[in-house]
């Protein structure tokens, strides 16, 4: 095992004064945490500080990556929890209108009655970590233009990677830290057979829906079970009857002393992006246009699709999965622009920036560096800015349905001519599999009906655009300006063979010259604009290698002032593992009104109306109403806790995270945040930043009482030693 010492080579660039760390802020590698131990204890840690840096080791080595959210592993025999709304594109891929899993819930009776999870299904598991600054720094000291800069590490980053991969069965990656001031190899085993356990009914996992998504009180049951299977000589492999679970070194173990108020967690996960040191511009950018202008597009979407879907049951299913992550995210930008007034974001960001550049130029000839590298920022921001509105029609347009498979088969057919070792990134020989099977899942989340919608809709805002934002080819293609081209270009589409399964793998076979003979309408606008779209990634390159050696040199000068002035920095979550920790607490919410710690059984029952989102099952509220326990309640509250707040630092991909107790035992998962929260991508507010999670108390009762897994239960209370067959009250 080789695991970097990420403590001592971001000792400046990402940590600074120790002295100053405490509970809640801060998203830390989890090889910083010895060097916080005194906070960490201070917060009531029992653990060593040092067990937390060992990735492989108990508890960290059971906590791995889906893709997007996290999970861990809980029982000897492959099974992982994560959360419902993590497994929901599962769920979703194995429903129909018949059958619908999303409504109905699922249990598998055996291991083999558990479902595919679908072809692109992955578990990550960690197993090292590689210092690579210094190869990557050389490769871009060595090039001589932005744009080879970037090649240069692109081509660096591939041959790293197919080292690391070599042996098979693992995913490698290269991810910056603090912009680039340091590099790093991840490698983690690549489990490819996923399978559906358990999930309870929607009304259970998704109690509230999007009414109560990001708001507290909360009382949603959302967890799911998958399980792990690998070939039978212990190794990765694709789905296959005779796959075996999957044995982990590690698992987690339900805690049996119960939680309370004030109690020390700490959560493990994989956190995707906050840009807590981005610039003013960048910040403004996005509160002023991408937010509202974005989350704008996405509300329409969600009610065109849900009023197609209203008429059609088949579109409702197949889209169940994209609305929902739409709903999503046009919440949380609502969010996070509510939050931002309620903060002043953009005057605390101003605020900072413009000490920062002051204390810049009272370093004198020393900041001159950094001063030149802000400029150079605020330039390469306003050279995207003044395309946005372009990029994301090309980005919508050109990502969905036959368009989508159309583009991104003809780039394959492109790319297959070279060497692999010099294909773009996505389209090597190790991407194929997902290639593949995103080609394979469209078969469940297509509709061709929706589609020609969606085409209309952006075809409409691409006629909106002004004159030097639009593309020759695309108006080449369309013909003109007007609605009447819009319809010429749906009707036309519609003509494509690419909606078809066994058309679409055809095509992933083809070469270059049959793409350049055929007339399928998809294929034949696919072919129109690619020259464009080439020309536009290149350009997007050369900003990136501008980048490269813009962006360090600012954010070690941010790291230098932050020091200078007695604070601390951490790198801005990237997706890669990180430990954050602090303490069940309540906040108060603007109004004065103080908001609990937990939330209750017998809430779930007041807030049922019998109508979505707040249909509790009949089985459930039964049960509650009988009182029926099953010994899970906590003696302090009088009743079983449902859902718990606590102060910890989360952002998206920290989804389905174990929350960790003193002891790194599980009582819960993270699943949300509240909605004073949402802004602290961008700003941190100790005051009012609350993460929400899933008590495993919660949990265990819903399949003892509500939804009931007997079987699944005995395997989890044989994983930890009998421990959840009891609850210290």
């Amino acid at each position: 095992m080789r695991l970097n010492h990420l403590a001592a080579a971001l000792a400046v660039a990402a940590l600074g004064a120790v002295t100053t760390v405490h509970a809640g802020e801060g998203m830390w590698v989890p090889q910083q945490l010895p060097e916080i131990a005194g906070p960490l204890r201070k917060a009531g840690l029992e653990l060593d500080a040092r067990q937390l840096a060992d990735l492989t080791g108990d508890p960290m080595g059971a906590v791995v990556s889906l893709g997007g959210c996290t999970a861990s592993f809980v029982s000897p025999q492959g099974l992982v929890v994560t959360n419902h709304h993590c497994a929901y594109g599962a769920i979703q891929l194995n429903s129909t209108p018949e059958k619908n899993l999303i409504k109905d819930g699922f249990i598998a009776p055996a291991q083999g009655d558990e479902l595919s999870a679908g072809p692109n299904a992955r578990i990550y598991a960690l197993e090292s970590i590689q210092d690579v600054t210094a190869q990557m720094n050389a490769a871009i000291a060595s090039a001589a233009s932005p744009l080879a800069r970037t090649r240069a590490t692109e081509a660096l980053e591939k041959q790293l990677i197919a080292q690391c991969e070599a042996p098979g069965g693992y995913r490698c990656r290269v991810y910056s830290f603090m912009g680039g001031n340091s590099y790093r190899l991840f490698k983690n085993l690549e489990i490819k057979d996923v399978r559906l356990v358990y999930a309870p009914p929607g009304a259970i996992g998704n109690y509230g829906g999007e009414v109560d998504n990001w708001m507290w009180p909360r009382h949603t049951g959302d967890f799911s079970f998958y399980r792990a299977y690998v070939g039978k000589d212990g190794k990765p492999a694709a789905f296959a009857a005779d796959n075996v679970p999957y044995q982990p070194r590690h698992w987690l173990k339900l805690a049996d002393k119960p939680l309370g108020v004030g109690d020390f967690v700490m959560v493990a996960g994989y956190p995707g992006r906050t840009a807590r040191y981005a610039l003013t511009s960048e910040f403004d950018d996005t509160a002023d246009w991408t937010y509202p202008v974005v989350g704008g597009h996405y509300k329409a979407l969600v009610a065109m699709v849900e009023q197609a879907g209203q008429k059609n049951p088949d579109i409702a299913v197949k889209y169940a999965s994209t609305v929902r992550g739409w709903q999503n995210a046009m919440k949380n930008y609502d969010g996070q622009l509510d939050g931002f007034k309620r903060i002043d974001a953009a005057g605390q960001k101003k605020a900072e920036e413009a000490a920062l550049v002051a204390w810049l130029h009272g370093q004198g000839a020393a900041g001159e560096a950094a001063l030149k590298a802000h400029g150079a920022l605020e330039a390469l921001g306003a050279q995207a800015r003044a395309t946005r509105e372009r990029d994301l029609f090309l980005r919508q347009f050109n990502g969905q349905g036959v368009v989508s498979s159309a583009v991104d088969l003809y780039r394959l057919a492109l790319e297959k001519a070279k060497p692999d070792a010099e294909r773009e990134q996505g389209y090597q020989q190790r991407d194929m599999p997902a290639f593949e099977g995103g080609l394979r899942q469209m078969e469940r989340r297509y509709h061709a009906e929706m589609d020609r919608q969606l085409q209309a809709y952006w075809l409409r805002q691409y006629i909106k655009l002004p004159a030097n934002q639009r593309v020759a080819a695309v108006d080449a293609w369309l013909g003109g300006h007007d609605e009447a081209a819009v319809q010429r270009a749906v009707a036309t589409l519609a003509g494509s063979t690419l909606g078809n399964l066994d058309e679409r793998l055809k095509w992933f076979a083809a070469d270059r010259a049959a793409f350049e003979a055929s007339t399928d309408p998809a294929i034949l606008y696919a072919r129109a604009v690619m020259p464009t779209l080439l020309t536009l990634e290149e350009q997007t390159k050369t900003r990136a290698g501008e980048s490269l050696v813009a962006r360090p040199v600012y954010l070690q000068a941010l790291a230098d002032y932050k020091k200078s002035q007695g604070g601390f920095v951490y790198p801005d979550a990237n997706s890669t593992l990180r430990i954050t920790f602090g303490n069940v607490t309540g906040y108060t919410k603007a109004d004065g009104s103080r908001q609990p710690e937990f939330t209750l059984l017998e809430q779930v029952a007041a807030k049922a109306t019998g109508e979505e989102p707040f249909d509790a099952p009949k089985a459930q509220l039964d049960a509650i109403a009988a009182k029926r326990y099953g010994g899970l309640e906590d003696k302090r509250l009088g009743t079983v806790p449902v859902n718990f707040l606590s102060d910890l630092d989360i952002t998206g991909g920290n989804s389905g995270s174990p929350v960790l107790d003193a002891r790194g035992e599980l009582v819960g998962l993270a699943f949300d945040g509240n909605w004073e929260s949402v802004s602290s991508n961008w700003v941190f507010d100790p005051t009012m930043t609350r993460m929400i999670s899933v008590d495993a108390r919660y949990m265990r009762w819903i399949m003892q009482e509500a939804f009931p897994a007997p079987k699944l239960m005995a395997e989890l209370e044989s994983a930890d030693g009998g421990k959840s067959a009891r609850t210290a009250k």
